[in-house]
């Protein structure tokens, strides 16, 4: 019992700025028990549901692939890879319409079902995990496609790679799951605790914090007992299970470390340069079932809820499912429906069609009517209440940072932290002149994102045109050099020319050519005047031809003459 108080024991709580005190409407969707999702005829998976790069395919149209198989590899450092959920046969790699803000389609592969979900592509479980080399379990994590669940979808991989500059001491998990309607990480730790812990000790070792906080709003009772029991269970000292007041958005990283902690951290930084790191209490499930059971990210479980469908629940889906496929199992539309949202009222967006698949990132499909999401009113001239202000859990300004926004001037509203704001809608929801602040928000750092790719482009241009120059100014300086030189070497071939022939018998000397020939005749005369004194007469000259004879004559007549001008040079010489 003593590790069960320790983790009720008082922990110090803090507050930051702003937030609102919203309805929860959580209960309509915990009434049923989590069901698992039928597999559908066809799976649709975009290639990117993650930040980072798009994935690469590694399948074509006509391959048969397995429950679990690798459908498309990372690209880059920050990507992720996709996974065949079920097993089937590949009918589609194309552009198809994704679940996105922009309503803008992207690539995907389309599988057809076969209904046997086969496995083929199951990892090798790793039990013993606690001593296996870190890089292999990242390397495990990354191959398994996992990304952060809470609704990033950063890859889980990079962010478990903190390095050596940003020590670890704290590991924060989000269980607070703050956003209204929204209670699938609810039951998830009400049913999944040890998996969760286990999946938190392997991002533990991963990241070396000493110790970890598990962050939950006080309306998940059942989640907070059952995951407080097996804190308890496994006598993990080094676990906190913290109960935070339920106030949106407490469930915002940045928030949740002030409330449990009282840091903050810098504007512009991440968790890490205050030696804490944050994962969704999803994230770590899945981390569990990579590494323990091999299993790669290829369900998740989403809440289908709001008066516009006939039975709220939690269903376990396969990656890629339709959404008009999930809606149908959660009994169909009312008659209330007025718009299907994919995540919650605050921070989801509206979807035009229900025939797209959900993603990674998909934690909630809310079928609301008009009371949970109307319409938006008429936009009023702005009357500098500050209520925005008063209500940003950022501590930003978001009057300022609209009337800079709403002029496009984005290096102005980017001085006012616009990369701080975390896009909670709690500011566009008390603006009394009903003003879509947020709206501007995303259009500025839209705008501002392209403007920097634009100067990343140019940048990488100008670079590309300087070397350019720089080799035609090297290449063209090399052809100069090249000609100066065959000049040099043929003005020097002209001059000595013109010094030999302007030179005097005494300046040039002797002539190599001649002093050598005139050295051979001297040497095959005195080998001659040996023989003479010797007695010895050359061999096979008794027997003669007599034009061998001749032939022997007109040779000793040449030499003669030879001779007869070495003398005469020698003397002038002389």
């Amino acid at each position: 019992m003593q590790n069960l108080n320790q983790t009720k024991q008082k922990h110090t709580l803090h507050r930051f700025n702003g937030g609102l005190h919203l309805p929860d409407n959580k209960s309509q969707s915990l009434t049923q028990p989590l069901q698992k999702a039928a597999i559908p005829k066809r799976l649709t998976l975009p290639l990117q549901q993650h930040i980072g790069e798009i994935s690469e395919p590694l399948v074509k149209v006509g391959d048969h692939v397995l429950k679990g198989q690798m459908l498309a590899k990372p690209q880059g450092y920050v990507s992720a890879p996709i996974h065949a959920p079920t097993s089937g046969t590949v009918v589609a790699i194309d552009v198809f319409p994704i679940p996105h803000p922009s309503g803008l389609p992207a690539p995907c592969v389309v599988i057809e079902t076969d209904g046997k979900d086969t496995w083929g592509g199951q990892l090798e479980p790793m039990p013993d995990y606690m001593h296996v080399d870190l890089s292999i379990l990242r390397e495990r994590i990354r191959n398994a496609g996992i990304v952060g669940l809470g609704g990033a979808a950063f890859p889980s991989s990079v962010k478990l790679t903190p390095g050596l500059d940003n020590p670890i001491n704290t590991l924060i998990i989000n269980g607070a799951e703050c956003e209204p309607y929204i209670t699938c990480d609810d039951l998830l730790m009400q049913t999944q605790a040890e998996r969760i812990l286990s999946g938190i000790t392997i991002i533990r070792r991963l990241v070396g914090a000493e110790k970890c906080l598990i962050g939950i709003e006080d309306n998940k009772p059942k989640a907070i007992r059952s995951l407080r029991q097996a804190v308890t269970d496994h006598e993990l000292s080094w676990i906190s299970v913290i109960t935070i007041p339920t106030l949106y958005p407490s469930g915002g990283e940045k928030q949740l470390i002030k409330v449990l902690t009282g840091k903050e951290v810098p504007s512009g930084k991440i968790p890490a340069t205050i030696g804490m790191i944050c994962h969704n209490v999803t994230t770590a499930y899945s981390v569990a079932e990579a590494v323990l059971e091999g299993r790669p990210l290829i369900s998740r479980y989403v809440t289908i809820t709001g008066k516009g469908v006939a039975q709220p629940k939690n269903l376990e889906a396969l990656i890629g499912t339709p959404v008009s496929e999930l809606i149908a199992q959660a009994g169909g539309y009312t008659e209330q429906v007025s718009k299907l949202i994919m995540g919650g009222p605050m921070m989801g967006f509206t979807l035009a069609t229900d025939e797209v698949p959900i993603t990674k990132a998909c934690n909630c499909l809310l079928a609301a009517d008009k009371t949970e999401s109307p319409d938006p009113q008429p936009a009023l001239a702005c009357i500098r209440c500050g209520q925005c202000a008063a209500a940003c859990p950022a501590n930003l300004l978001p009057q300022q940072m609209y009337w800079y926004a709403r002029a496009k001037d984005l290096e102005k509203v980017q001085e006012y932290n616009l990369f701080d704001c975390i896009e909670c809608g709690c500011c566009s929801h008390v603006c009394p002149s009903h003003i879509p602040l947020v709206q501007y928000f995303r259009f500025a750092k839209t705008e501002s994102w392209a403007q920097e790719k634009e100067q990343r482009a140019a940048e990488k241009a100008r670079q590309r045109h300087e070397a350019q120059l720089a080799r035609k100014e090297r290449l063209e300086a090399e052809r100069k050099a090249k000609i100066r030189q065959k000049k040099e070497a043929l003005s020097a071939t002209k001059a000595k020319e013109a010094s030999v022939k302007t030179a005097s018998p005494d300046d040039i000397g002797e002539d190599p050519k001649k002093a050598a020939i005139t050295a051979a005749l001297k040497r095959a005369a005195e080998k001659k005047a040996k023989l003479a004194e010797s007695g010895i007469k050359p061999k096979n000259q008794d027997d003669l031809t007599e034009a061998q004879k001749q032939a022997i004559k007109k040779v000793d007549a040449r030499r003669s003459s030879h001779e007869e001008d070495a003398t005469t040079t020698d003397e002038q010489g002389g």
